[in-house]
């Protein structure tokens, strides 16, 4: 309750403070930040490295405040609903957040529901590099969805603290980046 408090007040504190343009990411076009960090996966420790990632196809990286909070458990179960989908274009999804290993362990499970990884950015080095905290929270990360092109280019950016749109924006980003639509959910 207090995890999910601390959560509802940091954002309202943000965009009551912050203007919107203040509030913007990395630019589409950047070059993304490489990093290989801690992640969890269907409750097992393992290593999450964005340049293996890329090999292989896009990369979905968002960043949430905190596990089990109100709104980055429904943004992490939007995200392994959809996970087959993206994983049918080539893409990879990745969650990052500050919390630690153990935490991401049990929320890679019950709220990723074994479909993604979820990387502890436990000293906030990711979060800062992709320009993803919260200004006055500064180990913590704002609610914003990249779409990283496998030439390590940004090439969508969403930046809401609704999770509802960070799925459906980023899936239309990387069927654009693709060429092509994603099949139906069955």
């Amino acid at each position: 309750m207090l995890r999910s408090t601390i959560c509802s007040f940091a954002a309202a504190a943000t965009m009551a403070a912050v203007s919107p343009a203040a509030l913007a990411a990395l630019e589409v076009g950047a070059k993304a930040p490489d990093f290989t960090t801690d992640a969890a996966l269907a409750g097992k420790p393992t290593r999450f490295a964005l340049a293996d990632a890329l090999s292989r196809g896009p990369v979905v990286l968002f960043f949430f405040p905190k596990a089990f909070t109100s709104g980055c458990t429904v943004e992490a179960h939007l995200f392994a609903e959809a996970t087959p989908q993206f994983e049918k274009l080539g893409a990879t999804v990745i969650g990052v957040s500050n919390d630690d290993l153990p935490t991401l362990q049990r929320f890679s499970s019950e709220a990723c529901r074994d479909k993604f990884a979820v990387a502890s950015d436990a000293d906030s080095r990711v979060i800062r590099a992709y320009d993803a905290k919260i200004a006055f929270l500064p180990g913590m990360a704002k609610r914003v969805s990249y779409v990283i092109g496998r030439d390590g280019r940004v090439a969508y950016v969403w930046e809401s603290l609704d999770p509802d749109e960070h799925v459906s924006r980023t899936m239309a980003a990387v069927e654009k980046l693709v060429g092509r639509k994603a099949p139906a959910a069955k």
